[in-house]
């Protein structure tokens, strides 16, 4: 592993953004819900510390899981967003949720193992799949699979145009497969996390490169 990556690792990769909102990586149901709806809620224009505060609200109120949000009032959901000052899409946001997690329960039967059945294992399928969401686009599919990858190996190596930004920022590979060799396959989505960190801050990344 070269140099530039254990730094990075060290600095800005302890963590994947589900696990700072208090979301294991673990392939199952409960953990997969709640890692979708981070993925809705880091889709909108919205720092992602509040982002992260926001889904840690909603869990804690109940919605952990497609039945506990949908069974969530609209209101309690609204509620949940506002103590993490997830304020400007409080709203909308509150009724996307509900009709995701209806969705999730509707066509997965809760659990969203099934997706990856349903896709055939098939990158650009899930991608169509996940879309179907309310909620979630391109941006909401990126960091569903980025962080997903951690437990779906089928997605391994997923990087988006936002790790890739962190990459060139860093002077490392920019094509994924050149990319994913410079880590341990368990190492992939807190790689990609601390990526996506460096692409965001200028001088985090200067400090990884500077050591």
């Amino acid at each position: 592993m070269g140099t530039v990556v254990k730094r990075l690792l060290r600095t800005a990769g302890g963590e994947t953004f589900a696990e700072e909102a208090g979301i294991p990586l673990k392939d199952q149901p409960a953990a997969l819900f709640k890692l979708l709806t981070l993925a809705n809620l880091l889709s909108t224009r919205i720092s992602s510390d509040i982002a992260m505060a926001a889904a840690r609200e909603l869990f804690d109120a109940g919605g952990g899981t497609a039945r506990g949000m949908a069974r969530l009032s609209w209101q309690n959901r609204v509620d949940a967003l506002g103590r993490a000052h997830y304020v400007r899409y409080d709203e909308s946001t509150a009724t996307r949720l509900g009709d995701m997690a209806d969705l999730v329960q509707e066509r997965y039967g809760g659990d969203l193992r099934r997706l990856p059945i349903e896709a055939g294992r098939d990158i650009e399928r899930a991608a169509a799949l996940l879309r179907e969401f309310p909620g979630i686009g391109p941006t909401g599919v990126d960091i569903f699979c980025r962080e997903a990858q951690a437990m779906w190996p089928w997605l391994r190596p997923y990087f988006d145009a936002h790790a890739l930004k962190g990459a060139e920022r860093l002077g490392l590979p920019t094509d994924p497969k050149r990319l994913a060799d410079e880590v341990a396959d368990k190492d992939i989505a807190r790689f990609a996390a601390a990526l996506v960190r460096a692409g965001r801050d200028r001088r985090l990344a200067e400090a990884v490169v500077k050591g």
